[in-house]
């Protein structure tokens, strides 16, 4: 069985309500071991997947895109909500048939899930061998080895220091071109819907110059455009006494130095104007002007920002424990606009029916969408997760069929945004990066803007990693069509 990564350039709909990279990779180097991986979730998870990836080749493991064929299965899994957690279990009884034939294979499940359920994966999961939360990848090969003896493994320890910065990741399932740095791990954020910080831990980062490192070497490979990920890339702060945020704060004049989140983007922008630079996710409280000036700086790195606003009401904020209000989140956009342009890309992530939202409240997340135009966003109704904040203090109250329908409206109203705004850029000469093939026509190529826009143009004369400008002739509310002008332009 082979699985493809689910492409998330823009998602309005159903499609909107589970996102899943389900990851494979092919790699022989003459190893007699092969390990399968999935991926469920967000851009970490699948990032985190490449880590687990170099961790086991160097213990002795090829990878292989046929589960079948595998001596050890992984899941690398998402909590976020309940559909994701009940995906992976059912994915896991499709392992059941497979295993009884080979008794041998392990499997073992990964990541946010692991380390929200822990134990209960071995007692309820009865095929499941190994538990293993996102710190603890580098013992991987020895609870693997302890499987293979009969002996199950749980190690769901949350770090305060790890990031995995030692260790280079096998890219899987890669274009060759666009690749995810991980910048920093955890969250400090305790938003009372989300269980990230139960799962991910607290928030440190990671020392940038084995993050500008990574990003050389992906650009000397000829790679053309990274993503700095982290739960909230705005909080990255890193001194060479302390990397731990939380404590770095209290310790504020006692370092000599402090790297933060606009530095770093400059750092790497700097390596070469041909190196697009791409991040995610922003947090409305944090983004700063000088982030936005750095961004104006430099022309490669990409004017879109993901900042999601989860409501447009300011109670429901509060509820949520967002630490922000409707003209705070206003004002950010504000100043998005006055240094950016009207042209930078910006994107959110909703939530309808979160737990006493009035209709009035529902009203203002459309007329937010409304105000900031959103060019594309991540729209979901409210799911309850076990010990969370939300969980523990508030009755999620609102009815699924009146969740349904708030969403249904918010979907409708993202679907005319999408398209308002990609018709502004019918007419308009842009600069694309090809990186994979149409969905829809092998003779054509897709690439991406700098606002994150998918463009559609003809195959000819193309490769993947050219730079194209591009005129704009047409759109649809998810993709851009553009007819190409010039190939690989002088990018200076």
């Amino acid at each position: 069985m082979n699985n493809l990564i689910k492409d998330i350039d823009i998602l309005t709909g159903e499609e909107a309500q589970a996102v899943d990279y389900k990851t494979t990779v092919e790699e022989n180097t003459g190893k007699s071991k092969k390990i399968y991986i999935e991926s469920y979730g967000c851009q970490m998870n699948f990032s985190d997947s490449e880590i687990v990836a170099s961790i086991m080749k160097k213990n002795g493991y090829d990878t292989t895109s046929d589960f079948q064929q595998a001596d050890v299965v992984f899941l690398n899994t998402c909590s976020i909500r309940e559909k994701a957690e009940q995906t992976v279990r059912n994915r896991l009884n499709h392992f059941n048939a497979v295993k009884k034939h080979k008794p041998e294979m392990t499997i073992g499940v990964l990541g946010c899930m692991a380390e929200r359920l822990k134990d209960k994966l071995l007692e309820e999961e009865k095929i499941v061998d190994v538990v293993v939360g996102p710190d603890a990848y580098r013992d991987l090969p020895n609870l693997v080895n302890g499987a293979e003896d009969g002996r199950k493994g749980v190690n769901t320890f949350l770090s305060r220091e790890e990031t995995y910065a030692d260790i280079a990741p096998v890219r899987l399932n890669s274009n060759g071109v666009t690749a995810f740095i991980s910048i920093m791990r955890g969250c400090d954020n305790m938003c009372s819907f989300c269980v990230v910080p139960f799962t991910r831990g607290r928030e440190r980062s990671r020392d940038p110059h084995s993050i500008v490192a990574e990003a050389q070497d992906l650009f000397n490979r000829g790679y053309r455009e990274v993503t700095l990920l982290g739960q909230n890339v705005d909080s990255y702060k890193w001194s060479p006494e302390e990397n731990n945020k939380a404590r770095l704060n209290k310790k504020e004049g006692e370092v000599t130095t402090v790297v933060n989140f606009a530095n770093l983007l400059e750092l790497v922008a700097k390596i070469s104007p041909l190196l697009r630079v791409r991040f995610s996710t922003s947090h409305p409280k944090d983004i700063t002007d000088e982030v936005l000036y750095t961004m104006k700086t430099y022309d490669n790195i990409c004017k879109y920002i993901h900042l999601p606003v989860q409501s447009g009401n300011s109670r429901v904020l509060e509820l949520m424990n967002r630490t922000y209000d409707r003209e705070w989140y206003l004002n950010r956009v504000k100043a998005i606009r006055e240094i950016l342009g009207e042209e930078c890309g910006i994107s959110s992530d909703m939530i309808a029916g979160f737990c006493t939202e009035t209709e009035e409240e529902h009203q203002d997340t459309l007329t937010m969408m409304d105000l900031v135009k959103y060019d594309f966003s991540y729209m979901f109704f409210y799911s309850e997760r076990p010990g969370t904040l939300a969980a523990k203090k508030y009755e999620d109250d609102i009815p699924l069929e009146v969740k349904k329908r708030r969403l249904a409206e918010i979907i409708e109203k993202q679907n005319q945004l999408s398209l308002e705004r990609n018709k502004l850029d019918i007419g308009k000469e842009q600069l694309i990066l090809i990186e994979g093939t149409s969905k829809k026509s092998k003779e054509e190529l897709k690439g991406r803007n700098s606002a994150n826009k998918v463009v559609i143009v003809s195959a000819e004369g193309l490769k993947l990693g050219d730079y194209v400008t591009v005129k704009i002739t047409d759109c649809s509310p998810a993709t851009l069509f553009g007819e190409v002008l010039e190939i690989n332009p002088a990018l200076a």
